[in-house]
């Protein structure tokens, strides 16, 4: 067992982090209280090759190994959670098509992509169907040359920038089971009929746009149709959302740090009845449970990525490190805001923010319910 980062997994994550330190963290609470885009930190982003995290070195991108894919969503995170949100829809959308796209649609798409010249997203969840994604509307049927999209997608991150953006949809709406039924179709920017709606107000996880994405008679090319053969959308999708639950873990380990870094600095600076609240039991018994429940977090979710690096079936693991992970940015968000006390509820302490962004993590990817489902059923089959 090593439970160490190798030589070049140090040297990327200081890469990151340094990043962080200088692009991120001195803007981002400005940002995200103005509503500013953040234009600069992206083109950061791109400097650094990250937008082609996922996509193979042929095609002009970085092909990172798993554990340094969590690297990046930790420190990310640790910056500003909705940055590893645009990072975070666009890197899964690129491991969908590397994986199962034509060679003609990896050669068309990736090497933009690859390059942040070409963004991305991934529409999946729509008004009535968000964790039941065999229970969606949206349909494609064939025309000629052409598919014909109707329907409409919401909460899609990145959907003004995402060219294209895979579409799940239904080409045969009677198939049973109903899985059978469902593909995925790469709709270009601008196709007419290609709507972007509002943008949805939340309460955290501000930085990248979710928008509505409505879809009136779309026509996608036959040669959009994501690998060739209809039917095979949910098992792509799925198998690419692993990836997505290991960027989710990754983020919440981020948004720990940092609620715990943020509390040990306020404990340390904070004085209360002549002494620092450090030395107060009640602060290092949260303290201590804070940093406890970190690198348990922290290792569960590298191990999830090691696991992946073997190429292994990781469903099971990732459920694991996305669940616990974001339940202890939940926790550890709280226990920073009790440390700071009523600082800790004003806009003007980092603490507020992360305590907005933590829950969306046990939401993103799949609900902990959900994922509390999919760890117990590979339980019981094995």
């Amino acid at each position: 067992m090593d439970f160490e980062l190798n030589g070049d997994q140090k040297e990327f994550q200081n890469v990151m982090r340094d990043f962080v330190n200088k692009e991120i963290n001195p803007v981002a609470m400005e940002l995200e209280k103005s509503g500013e885009y953040p234009t600069k930190i992206v083109q950061g982003l791109k400097d650094l090759g990250l937008f082609g995290m996922t996509v193979p070195e042929e095609y002009g991108g970085l092909d990172l190994d798993p554990v340094s894919f969590a690297i990046v969503f930790e420190e990310l995170a640790r910056g500003w959670v909705g940055i590893a949100g645009i990072l975070g829809s666009h890197s899964l959308a690129c491991h969908l098509i590397a994986k199962n796209g034509t060679p003609e649609q990896k050669q068309k798409y990736l090497p933009d992509l690859a390059t942040g010249k070409r963004r991305t997203g991934i529409g999946l969840t729509e008004p009535d169907a968000g964790t039941d994604l065999q229970g969606i509307k949206t349909t494609a049927v064939r025309d000629g040359d052409h598919y014909v999209i109707n329907g409409a997608k919401t909460w899609i991150t990145n959907a003004r920038h995402a060219d294209p953006l895979p579409v799940l949809v239904k080409t045969d709406p009677k198939a049973d089971p109903r899985h059978k039924g469902m593909s995925v179709l790469l709709s270009d920017a601008g196709t007419p009929g290609f709507t972007i709606g509002k943008d949805i107000p939340k309460m955290g996880y501000k930085g990248p746009e979710s928008c509505e994405v409505i879809l009136d008679e779309v026509r996608v090319p036959v040669e959009n149709l994501l690998g060739g053969v209809e039917g095979r959308g949910m098992q792509q999708v799925l198998s690419a959302l692993e990836t997505g639950r290991l960027n989710i873990a990754a983020r919440s380990v981020g948004i720990a740090a940092r609620a715990y870094e943020e509390a040990v600095k306020y404990a340390k600076s904070r004085m209360a009845f002549g002494k620092s609240i450090s030395e107060f039991q009640a602060i290092q018994l949260k303290i201590a449970d804070m940093a406890t429940d970190l690198q348990a977090a922290r290792l569960l979710t590298y191990w999830a990525a090691s696991e992946a690096d073997q190429g292994k079936r990781v469903d099971l693991q990732t459920a694991q490190a996305k669940v616990f992970a974001s339940e202890v940015a939940i926790q550890n968000s709280l226990r920073a805001m009790q440390v700071h006390g009523g600082y800790g509820y004003s806009t003007e302490y980092e603490i507020e923010r992360l305590y907005r962004d933590a829950p969306l993590m046990s939401i993103g990817e799949g609900t902990n319910d959900i994922m509390r489902m999919v760890i117990a059923k590979q339980i019981f089959a094995d």
